[in-house]
């Protein structure tokens, strides 16, 4: 009897451990139709032609009590239209963080700081064919390997990121990285900083409020330290029950270049959706304008 008791506690403390414990499967499938200046009629599964870029990853969480808490997450890309991978596997992401009252710290390859502020006002969701990539890449990246940052907690709708790129991490290259982010009801507003040594400061000061039946967006912009220019953007959406419009407007003053995109999303379920995308990429210093046009689907699981 009393074997079975204790071999019934210990099944019951691990049965505890085990719930404190999760492992997520993710990801997002996205394919298109597309047609680009010069060539033909194309099927696309990577970005820049896809509303988003198609990946499956892996997220876990064990909760160690008190608020405490370790997580991982690991992500890879995957062209839906050929099963091909990218060169690195989890290029996307990978990365461990620890949690609590104090903040998040975290650790690895992971989107920045900088990329966080610019999506937490910009109309399309950060997707692969907004005219904010195109035009100003985010202020000037997306993602750091090898990157040390802490998140404040959230004080009224206001948090900070720090991110740190150390130079023997980056061929005697240091980075700094950073956001300043206010949400609140219909207003999101955000700083977003980055700067490698020896080069021009990276930054975009950028605005959202949402009215209920439109939304505008509006930004500064100044990444010449990433060899992007200088300018703005302006743009809006209107949701119209299953469907939502968008118009976008990115102008680089500094090289006289003008992008824009006009989306239609048809919402087939919460996790699915059919898109429509015109995207227009003004020269610059290029040879000529780009045109693209895109019908895709796009499921996230």
């Amino acid at each position: 009897m009393k074997i079975k008791f204790i071999a019934l506690s210990a099944l019951a403390a691990c049965s505890a451990a085990s719930a404190q414990s999760s492992v997520t499967l993710y990801g997002v499938a996205d394919i298109s139709l597309a047609k680009v200046t010069g060539s033909s009629v194309q099927m696309a599964g990577l970005a820049p032609l896809t509303n988003g870029t198609s990946r499956f990853g892996l997220r876990g969480t064990e909760d160690m009590g008190g608020g405490l808490k370790a997580s991982f997450n690991f992500e890879a890309e995957v062209n839906p239209e050929t099963g091909a991978t990218a060169t690195a596997t989890f290029a996307r992401a990978a990365n461990m963080s620890l949690s609590g009252g104090f903040g998040t710290l975290k650790m690895g390859r992971t989107l920045n700081p900088s990329f966080y502020g610019v999506t937490a006002w910009e109309l399309t969701g950060a997707a692969n064919y907004s005219v904010v990539s195109s035009q100003f890449s985010y202020a000037g990246s997306s993602r750091n390997s090898s990157e040390l940052s802490y998140t404040t907690p959230n004080f009224g709708g206001v948090t900070l990121t720090l991110g740190k790129v150390l130079k023997g991490d980056n061929s005697n290259v240091g980075k700094v990285d950073l956001n300043l982010i206010y949400r609140n009801g219909p207003l999101a507003a955000s700083l977003a900083y980055n700067k490698l040594d020896n080069t021009p400061k990276n930054y975009v000061l950028g605005v959202a409020y949402d009215f209920g039946s439109f939304k505008l967006a509006g930004s500064a912009q100044d990444v010449t330290g990433a060899g992007r220019g200088k300018g703005f953007t302006l743009g809006g959406t209107v949701p119209l029950g299953a469907v939502s419009l968008i118009v976008d407007f990115a102008r680089d003053t500094k090289n006289k270049d003008s992008d824009y995109l006009l989306e239609a999303r048809y919402a087939l379920s919460k996790r699915t959706f059919i898109y429509g995308a015109f995207q227009h990429n003004g020269k610059g210093k290029a040879a000529k304008d780009v045109d693209s046009t895109m019908l895709g689907i796009r499921h996230n699981f």
